[in-house]
C-alpha cells in the first residue's frame, strides 16, 4: 500500500512544479476516485466538525469551538493540485475570509494532518467527493494501468 506520505511528497513536488514560472508545469492526477465513498470517509474522519460542503446534508459539529470553513464556494475554480494539496498538507494554503485565530494557530492551519491514517484511496475518494461539489479546473487525467493481477 502507498501510504498517503508518499503522496504528501508528490504532492509537494507537484506544488513546485505547478508554482514555476509561468509555463505548463509537468502534473499527475490521483486514480479517480468514488465520490460516494468520499462523502462516506468526509463523515468517517469527521470533516465536517469544521467544513461544511454546499448542497451536502451533514451532521451538526459537536465542537462548538470551531469555524465552519465553506468547501466549494470559491470565485474561482481551484486547480486539481490546489485541491489534493488542501488535504494533504493543509497549512499550505489557509482559508480566505475567517478570522485567522479561528483556522490556524501559530501559522499553521487547525486540520489535523491525516497522512499517516488515510489511504491513498480515501485520499482519491475524498477528492472525487470535493470535486463533486467545488469548482476545479479541467485537467486532464493520468492514464494508470491496472495494478491488480
Amino acid at each position: 500500500m502507498i501510504s498517503a506520505r508518499s503522496v504528501a511528497c508528490w504532492g509537494s513536488l507537484l506544488c513546485v512544479f505547478s508554482a514555476g514560472c509561468g509555463k505548463s508545469a509537468p502534473s499527475f492526477t490521483l486514480p479517480a476516485g468514488n465520490a460516494e465513498h468520499g462523502e462516506a470517509d468526509f463523515r468517517q474522519f469527521r470533516c465536517y466538525d469544521c467544513h461544511r460542503v454546499e448542497g451536502v446534508d451533514l451532521p451538526p459539529s459537536e465542537d462548538t469551538e470551531h469555524v465552519s470553513v465553506e468547501l466549494g464556494v470559491v470565485d474561482q475554480p481551484r486547480d486539481y493540485a490546489d485541491l489534493v494539496v488542501g488535504i494533504i498538507n493543509p497549512s499550505h494554503r489557509l482559508a480566505k475570509g475567517y478570522t485567522p485565530s479561528l483556522v490556524s494557530q501559530d501559522g499553521k492551519s487547525r486540520m489535523p494532518v491525516y497522512n499517516d491514517v488515510m489511504t491513498v484511496t480515501q485520499l482519491a475518494d475524498l477528492v472525487a467527493f470535493l470535486q463533486a461539489h467545488s469548482k476545479v479546473e479541467a485537467q486532464q487525467r493520468t492514464e494508470y494501468r491496472d495494478y491488480y493481477p
